[in-house]
């Protein structure tokens, strides 16, 4: 017998094996990727719709004051909507700028608080889609999946880039550069206890709180990185993007920090770990004086902190912490919803 060709007909079938295994394990990857972008897109589309509707409705209040400007814009939010997918980035775009030509001052509150709002709808669904988007051609565009076809004939997906508000925020009149995006983490112990910092702003060291770790997200970084980042510089505890599940929540906050009025849209992820002491060795210099505790709570100890006049962020924690757990346990599937 010949024991050599035996050895390597073992190891082309070995060989054979493996990469049959890990074909089957990226075909599900990427089918679990085209869905996910579809989902985006469709989550994208109905936002963008929104906005055409809203759109029209500012069209209308602004008709007597300009009556030109009026009609471009229901012109312009009607062709967004009619718009093909290959067109549609083209019109959205249109509209943006039509949209930041309209002064804020002439729009009653209630339609201007449902113009920002609309509008942080677009810019926050646009970066789950464009998220979503670079994660499958991560995968699609690799040569032995472009090889093996494992894509199958799904088109690829395409990125979506929307023109952002370059006057003041419709929602609070800030200038742009006062407004953020934060991406935080409900992060669970194994007792199913949620890890709280406790913080001041350094301007005003006497009103304490309590808040879910996460921070500002940098330019060019999404929102799982951001996430991911935050949790180890706040704690040393390192996550990978995938043990993340949400986004869960969305929260838009207004409020003063070091003497600058910021507007904040958070996006709330959960994760899983074990219990550990966070440390402070990564802490940036505004966190060493900002940062003075971390707790692991339970929905009664959140209660107890509030009653003694220590604020927890988000309001409604003590409530939602059972939806994040049952979320993290795969129980039910992850949905963002507004909260204050």
């Amino acid at each position: 017998m010949n024991w050599s060709l035996v050895v390597v007909l073992a190891c082309a079938a070995m060989v054979v094996v493996l990469v049959g295994i890990w074909s089957i394990q990226t075909a599900r990857r990427l089918d679990r990727l085209h869905v996910r972008s579809d989902q985006s897109w469709l989550a994208l589309d109905a936002a963008l719709a929104r906005r055409s509707v809203v759109a029209r409705a500012v069209a209308g209040a602004v008709s007597t004051l300009d009556s030109s400007l009026s009609h471009q814009l229901t012109e312009r939010a009607d062709r967004a909507e009619r718009a093909d997918r290959d067109q549609r980035e083209v019109a959205e775009n249109q509209l943006s700028t039509t949209l930041a030509r309209i002064d804020i001052e002439d729009l009653r509150p209630q339609l201007v608080a449902e113009l920002a709002d609309a509008e942080a709808r677009v810019l926050i669904a646009r970066r789950f889609h464009n998220d979503a988007v670079r994660d499958t051609l991560a995968i699609r565009t690799r040569p032995m999946v472009r090889l093996l076809h494992l894509g199958g004939t799904a088109p690829l997906p395409l990125y979506f880039e929307i023109t952002e508000r370059v006057k003041p925020s419709a929602a609070t009149g800030l200038a742009v550069e006062a407004n953020r995006t934060s991406a935080r983490v409900v992060l669970f112990d194994e007792e199913g206890r949620v890890l709280l910092v406790r913080g001041h702003d350094p301007l005003v060291p006497k009103v304490k709180f309590w808040f879910t770790l996460g921070g500002g997200v940098k330019p060019g970084e999404n929102l799982r990185a951001a996430a991911v980042r935050e949790v180890f510089e706040e704690t040393g505890r390192q996550l990978e993007v995938n043990d993340l599940v949400g986004p869960l929540w969305r929260r838009v906050a207004v409020f003063e920090w070091t003497g600058r009025l910021i507007r904040s849209e958070e996006l709330f992820f959960a994760a899983a770990t074990t219990s550990f002491k966070p440390s402070r060795q990564q802490f940036t210099d505004l966190e060493k004086v900002s940062i003075t505790d971390f707790r692991w709570c339970v929905e009664a100890d959140i209660e107890r902190l509030d009653q003694s006049g220590e604020t927890v962020y988000p309001l409604e924690l003590a409530e939602l912490l059972p939806g994040a757990r049952a979320a993290v346990r795969g129980e039910v599937e992850a949905d963002v919803r507004p909260i204050r």
